[in-house]
């Protein structure tokens, strides 16, 4: 068809005469359907959608070199996120001006959703005497400065040789996990051992915690009521504060980050080939999991940055302060 319509052309005939008298001889084609075929042109839009369909593949999945299977694809970290980080990261990285909606169609078509979060399970078991520090906190999860504020909690992780519990320390003010700690009991050196490693962690970067400039926050479980506890935290010069029991709320921000730890490491394969059989395994898939939330995981709350970001920029702005202008 083309080929004719080219010839009546070539022989002084007008695109839109042509096609009339084709179509009066039933032959339904415009004038606009030619011009298309004779000068095919890519979409914009369908460019930019091939580009950052390239950039999500990328970005969720990483070539994993095997002796016996030769290369295979294995999701990376990135691959949980949602549309929101997922859009912030392709910005980041490759292309700077991709859009939500482009990002939205790249991960449909590949089959990306973004992990979520399931329901948790109360493991809090309330000191029997009922005596505890009061709550400094009043659900105000905000920070002026890191060290400032540090929220605390344990979760439990199933493994074939039983249950395996895990604590975390986190600085409100960058949401960085200061100290974790895997055991296998819930005696209180489950939570002693986390807090001694967060203290010696920040004194290694240089940036040792003053007496009577931090508050531990946790909730009203026996552990962080236990006479141990409340002693090493007088000894440092740290103020105790507890929630009320049963009530998540008086400590959202660390049951946030219990949720997260369970939905990116636990019930994924990223940081773990198969099921958890003992601690060990925890461990590992806990290390993995954590060195990526501090160093490279995107957190909406810190302006799509990382905690060690969002550190160094508190510390990098008070060095510009001092500066003579």
């Amino acid at each position: 068809m083309m080929g004719f319509i080219d010839q009546m052309r070539a022989e002084g005939h007008a695109v839109e005469s042509i096609v009339r008298v084709l179509r009066e001889q039933g032959v339904k084609i415009a004038a606009r359907t030619y011009r298309a075929w004779a000068e095919p042109r890519i979409a914009a839009r369908t460019i930019t959608d091939a580009l950052v369909v390239d950039a999500v593949r990328d970005a969720a999945w990483t070539d994993i070199v095997d002796t016996a299977a030769g290369v295979r694809r294995k999701m990376t970290p990135e691959g949980l996120y949602g549309r929101k980080k997922m859009t912030a990261l392709i910005r980041r990285t490759t292309i700077p001006d991709a859009s939500r909606g482009a990002v939205d169609r790249a991960m449909r078509m590949l089959g990306l959703t973004g992990v979520t979060r399931a329901k948790a399970i109360r493991t809090t078991i309330p000191a029997k005497d009922g005596i505890r520090a009061g709550d400094l906190l009043n659900r105000d999860f905000t920070a002026p400065r890191p060290d400032h504020t540090w929220v605390m909690d344990f979760t439990y992780v199933r493994s074939w040789a039983g249950w395996v519990y895990v604590a975390f320390i986190l600085d409100v003010f960058s949401q960085r996990i200061v100290a974790w700690h895997v055991q296998t009991t819930k005696h209180v050196d489950l939570v002693m051992i986390p807090l001694r490693m967060a203290l010696w962690e920040r004194g290694r970067q240089g940036r040792p915690v003053e007496p009577d400039q931090l508050r531990a926050h946790s909730d009203a479980g026996s552990q962080y009521t236990s006479v141990a506890w409340t002693d090493k935290l007088a000894l440092d010069g740290i103020a105790p504060s507890i929630g009320s029991v049963g009530d998540a709320y008086d400590n959202a921000l660390m049951e946030t980050i219990n949720g997260l730890y369970k939905a990116e490491c636990v019930r994924t394969t990223i940081f773990h080939s198969g099921p958890f059989k003992t601690i060990a395994d925890v461990e590992y898939a806990t290390a993995g999991w954590v060195d990526w939330y501090n160093h490279r995981r995107l957190h909406g709350s810190l302006g799509m940055t990382s905690p060690v970001e969002y550190e160094a920029a508190y510390y990098d702005s008070l060095i510009r302060e001092t500066l003579p202008a």
